[in-house]
């Protein structure tokens, strides 16, 4: 996944502007990213604070290093199956 040229302190920053009633084509225009992009922060991030956003951002990666370790898990067991129907 590519990583955001901006910190989460940024996107929050921007985030308030845009509470605080500053238009979205002008935050766009001002920072240099799309106008969907600033909706797409909000719906992702609308509300936050920045320990609230550290911490999602962490249960997120910790979910998907779950989901690895959890697919590695079910492959390991389903060659255990095999081998054990392969011996029968």
């Amino acid at each position: 996944m590519k990583k955001s040229k901006f910190s989460d302190n940024q996107i929050l920053s921007i985030l308030k502007q845009y509470e605080a009633g500053v238009s979205v084509s002008e935050l766009a225009r001002e920072h240099g990213v799309s106008t969907a992009l600033i909706y797409q922060w909000r719906a992702k991030y609308g509300g936050m604070d920045a320990s609230l956003m550290k911490e999602v951002k962490d249960l997120r990666s910790e979910n998907a290093r779950l989901k690895k370790m959890y697919a590695e898990e079910r492959i390991k067991a389903e060659l255990r199956q095999e081998a054990l129907e392969g011996k029968l």
